[in-house]
């Protein structure tokens, strides 16, 4: 990842007993060489004994190792914690906010969103969900529903232990709950691949020197969770043609449930628009960000799509739909859905692409 790029901020939210903290751990535990920032209420719901503390560096600041850190924070002090982990100093690569205890999702996107801090940037909320116990806990929270039409990522966790009736039942469920198209990946122990969120990047200092991460790497092997990858497709597309920007907007309008992540680089090619513009979708959520070109760069689009159940030939052939012989006579105002979703500057009268998208998302919630 590009430290120099703003750092993304993943909300991972769910109830008591769901396993979102099972869900970050496992993400700690198979994050390969990336630097994660992780903000939760209570140290004590984090294995930080397995991540092996290095000590403290900083105020209710603690390093679990190989580039981790956590802190103990209340919702009045998210702010200035995003603000240490986002320090260079640090090097964090992605951060990771357990909900739960901070204050509600919906409340914690809308602070992300009006964060002030260039370096950090909202990067889509991950709600997580017992299967076990998915009525119970309906019942007992009624905000769930509420939850689940925020999220743009829901990860159905517990399902090895209900029956496949039950399982489709709640899926069916869920379609209703959540905003239309929003993705729905199924996982046992918390166990979902960690590219969905990030890029998990390689070990390049400590592999093979005996080091806590070498273990916790060998007891992935051996529980199955390095097998991650085979739950998922991962399909690349690439094209020195530009692409039509109404045309691609429309397809990630259209993208189906089943496609969990999008990731890469396009080319538009549009006078006044020409730089590179990476994209990163997680979920529903979706954000365009401008780039320059590096010095002698080639002008074309790259992307990475992940999912599961979809197909992979038609999502081809709808992307390659997409391209655009004749840019350059393309009006300014082709971009405008692109431009949609790409942060601004905050201005007094202007809403921010990010935070129309937010409030697009949360327009419809009770």
């Amino acid at each position: 990842m590009n430290s120099r790029q703003p750092i993304p901020v993943v909300v991972l939210a769910g109830f008591l007993g769901s396993g979102k903290t099972t869900v970050l751990n496992h993400l700690l535990a198979h994050r390969g060489g990336t630097r994660i920032g992780v903000v939760v209420n209570d140290f004590g719901s984090i294995e930080i004994d397995a991540m092996s503390v290095a000590g403290q560096v900083g105020d209710s600041m603690v390093s679990l190792g190989g580039g981790c850190l956590c802190c103990a924070v209340d919702g009045s002090e998210l702010d200035a914690y995003l603000d240490k982990l986002a320090a260079p100093v640090h090097r964090i690569d992605v951060i990771v906010i357990e909900a739960s205890g901070l204050a509600e999702p919906q409340e914690m996107i809308r602070m992300l969103v009006a964060n002030e801090n260039p370096a950090v940037r909202y990067g889509g909320m991950v709600e997580v969900v017992d299967a076990a116990e998915f009525d119970a806990t309906r019942s007992r929270h009624p905000e769930t529903d509420r939850h689940l039409a925020a999220a743009d990522l829901v990860v159905l966790n517990k399902t090895d232990r209900v029956d496949a009736a039950e399982r489709a039942r709640i899926e069916g469920l869920l379609a209703t709950l959540c905003a239309p198209g929003t993705p729905v990946v199924a996982a046992d122990h918390g166990r979902i691949d960690p590219e969905l969120l990030f890029d998990p990047r390689p070990w390049t200092e400590t592999r093979g020197q005996l080091s806590f991460e070498d273990l916790l790497a060998e007891a992935g092997d051996h529980d199955h969770c390095s097998h991650a990858h085979a739950a998922y497709d991962s399909l690349e597309f690439r094209s020195e043609q530009a692409l039509s920007p109404r045309r691609f907007v429309d397809f990630l309008d259209r993208r189906p449930a089943g496609l969990y992540r999008i990731k890469g680089f396009v080319y538009f090619g549009v006078p006044g628009h020409e730089e590179r513009y990476e994209v990163h979708a997680v979920g529903r959520f979706l954000r365009f960000a401008p780039q320059p070109w590096g010095r002698g760069e080639r002008r074309l689009t790259q992307l990475v799509l992940i999912g599961s159940g979809t197909d992979g030939p038609g999502l081809l052939r709808e992307l390659e739909a997409c391209r655009e012989e004749a840019p350059q006579e393309l009006p300014p105002e082709s971009m405008w859905g692109v431009l949609r979703y790409v942060a601004r500057p905050a201005q007094p009268e202007a809403e921010t692409a990010e935070s129309q998208a937010v409030r697009h998302s949360l327009s419809d919630l009770p």
